[in-house]
């Protein structure tokens, strides 16, 4: 007769007896209940602040005319590689195949890549926005504003404030070259950050055109942009000195050419990100040959006077930074990035990418937009007590007295919630101390006490678990007492 195990945690083994006549049973390792490594879960209390602040952040999407999309976690390689630079390529997730197709190619001598894996998981919202735009494009508006908020993964070194699973919030605007699109964009991203209770924070501006044409006045060759880009979009991780050493570490770059590149975007004493925009956009076109670059601060100019009329009284929160690179290559035009006040770091970024869509849709169609990561935000707006968005989960807890049957309280409970209370019921009745103990220890502020007598009265006592104050009233002025 085989043996039954009646403990999950214990397996028989073989060896010294018990005393009994079977065999002593072995503790089994047990599973890691963690999760894994840069990925989080949510308790109640974080996930109802992290809910509360995606309908404010969607309430100002929405203002905006932005519309929602939601797309699949997982994504062709060859949609995702060649749209991030080569850093972004490697910390992209890959999902091997499965079954035969998967053995076939474990059996090869040298297994590439490409034979192991041919899906992967979203490295981020825009290069799916790009995809959509491209096989939908008969039937989405020929200006289609959109906003998406779903998870992304990077396959990236777990610290504070970096993981490795986490929320974006984009909006963009695909199909206009207009620069009242980018400036819609940036108004956007400025209400958003507002509804957060975000204050005091600065939005970088610049252009990709624009640090090209500095980088070609360096002597910089164009096979050595992008890594050129890559280093420099890190000037306010690492500072000017740390740049200047990865800069002088390309052979194509050296240590005259980095001097000369810095000595344009971030002058010794100068705070790149806190010039006024007028005066350091004009010393740093007199750099510029005739051409894009020269056009690139054409445009933008234009740009800050938009903006100036999109934020009206915050027009000065935008400034223009000739340092910010924005490292993913497939930016085209106008950039910019949000940093918090207090150097608290980045808040959000993005920019015009008007060659991403044509990639996929085989006609270049024009796009600008921006992303918060959520999980960075409500780390800030921790840090520096700022207003983190109140949880909206129940606000009282219904409790049941001794003689109160079930159908009586459904009842009350359902009266209740029609009259707009997020209530949690009891499941059995309890004495009074029980109730309000447990009621406090969910953080709850109110229980709502209800015996034989308030149920025969069609009432309730409210109880105020901060005051300790309590009033009886009937159940159609419950709501107004919760709400004082």
């Amino acid at each position: 007769m085989p043996r039954i195990l009646t403990h999950p945690r214990v397996a028989p083994r073989r060896g010294g007896r018990d005393g009994t006549g079977g065999y002593a049973p072995r503790a089994v390792s047990r599973p890691s209940t963690k999760p894994v490594s840069g990925m989080k879960d949510h308790l109640p209390g974080a996930a109802l602040r992290r809910r509360a602040a995606v309908r404010r952040i969607e309430d100002a999407f929405a203002t905006h005319g932005f519309v929602p999309l939601e797309t699949p976690a997982m994504e062709r390689l060859s949609t995702l590689l060649g749209k991030y630079g080569e850093e972004g390529d490697r910390l992209i997730y890959r999902i091997l195949h499965r079954g035969a197709r998967l053995d076939r190619a474990l059996g090869r001598e040298a297994p590439g890549p490409t034979d192991l894996a041919d899906l992967g998981l979203r490295y981020d919202l825009t290069v799916p926005l790009a995809r959509v735009a491209a096989q939908y494009r008969g039937k989405l508006p020929s200006v289609f504003r959109r906003y998406q908020i779903q998870p992304v993964w990077r396959a990236d070194r777990a610290q504070r404030g970096r993981l490795r699973e986490f929320t974006q919030c984009d909006a963009d605007i695909v199909g206009s070259r207009s620069p009242v699109a980018d400036a819609e964009t940036v108004a956007c991203l400025h209400a958003a950050l507002r509804a957060l209770g975000f204050r005091g924070f600065t939005i970088l501006l610049n252009h990709r055109e624009l640090l090209r044409g500095l980088t070609a006045a360096c002597g910089i060759p164009g096979s050595a942009e992008e890594p050129t880009l890559v280093a420099l979009d890190k000037l306010d991780k690492i500072g000017a000195s740390g740049v200047r050493r990865e800069l002088e570490k390309l052979p194509e770059v050296g240590a005259r050419r980095a001097s000369r590149l810095l000595e344009l975007v971030a002058p010794p004493g100068e705070d790149a990100g806190e010039w006024s925009p007028d005066p350091a956009l004009e010393r740093v076109a007199e750099q510029l040959a005739p051409g894009p670059g020269r056009t690139a601060a054409a445009e933008l100019r234009d740009l800050l006077d938009l903006l100036g009329d999109a934020l009206g009284a915050d027009r000065d929160a935008v400034r223009f930074a000739p340092g910010l690179a924005r490292g993913l290559s497939y930016y085209t035009g106008p950039i910019f990035e949000v940093v918090a006040a207090g150097g608290a770091g980045s808040l959000a970024g993005g920019g015009r990418y008007d060659g991403l869509v044509g990639m996929f849709g085989g006609r270049d169609i024009p796009a600008v937009g921006f992303s918060l990561g959520l999980e960075r935000l409500l780390l800030l707006l921790e840090e520096t007590g700022g207003d983190a968005s109140p949880p909206a989960g129940p606000t009282a807890r219904l409790c049941p007295l001794r003689g109160v049957t079930a159908g009586e309280v459904l009842k009350v409970a359902r009266r209740l919630r029609a009259a707009g209370v997020h209530l949690e019921v009891a499941m059995k009745p309890r004495p009074l101390g029980r109730h309000l103990a447990r009621a406090a220890a969910a953080g709850l502020p109110f229980a709502l006490v209800l015996g034989p007598d308030e149920a025969a009265a069609g009432a309730c006592t409210v109880r105020n678990l901060t005051t300790r104050t309590q009033q009886t009233a009937p159940l159609p002025e419950v709501p107004t007492l919760l709400s004082d």
